[in-house]
């Protein structure tokens, strides 16, 4: 039996966030994939690279837990949270050391090809930065 797309949805989270496998990227991620990101877009496997080594950067040990997932035809919407230490100079803020978690929902559509032809993520990013000036203010 093959994979659903919501399993593929799970192995994106864990395999890229939880486990550091930028092959998972290769793999999931169409030649031609858009990803809608707070702030940004991604136009291929390239720039994803790039967008997800951003977030390891300021985080690197940023850790991803699965709340819930909905899959319906080729889309699947998860539902995250995100715990992790600001330790790179990423999103326009010096490194704080801060320990931070931000919440926030991933939806995927798979192309017939069971890859991920396009995403949309939308998190709190303003409670992110939040922590992360209270943290710098009392450093």
């Amino acid at each position: 039996m093959s994979e659903t797309n919501r399993e593929k949805a799970f192995r994106w989270m864990e395999g890229i966030w939880n486990q550091r496998q930028f092959d998972v990227i290769d793999e999931l991620f169409a030649p031609n994939g858009v990803g809608h990101h707070e702030g940004m877009e991604t136009h291929d496997v390239e720039s994803m690279h790039h967008f997800v080594a951003g977030i390891l950067e300021a985080f690197p040990d940023i850790r991803v837990e699965v709340d819930h997932a909905i899959e319906e035809g080729d889309h699947v919407v998860v539902r995250w949270t995100a715990h992790g230490t600001h330790i790179g100079n990423n999103l326009g803020v010096p490194a704080t050391e801060a320990e931070v978690s931000f919440s926030g929902m991933t939806w995927m559509t798979f192309d017939d090809n069971g890859q991920i032809c396009e995403g949309w993520d939308s998190w709190n990013q303003g409670a992110l930065i939040q922590q992360l000036a209270q943290a710098a203010l009392v450093r």
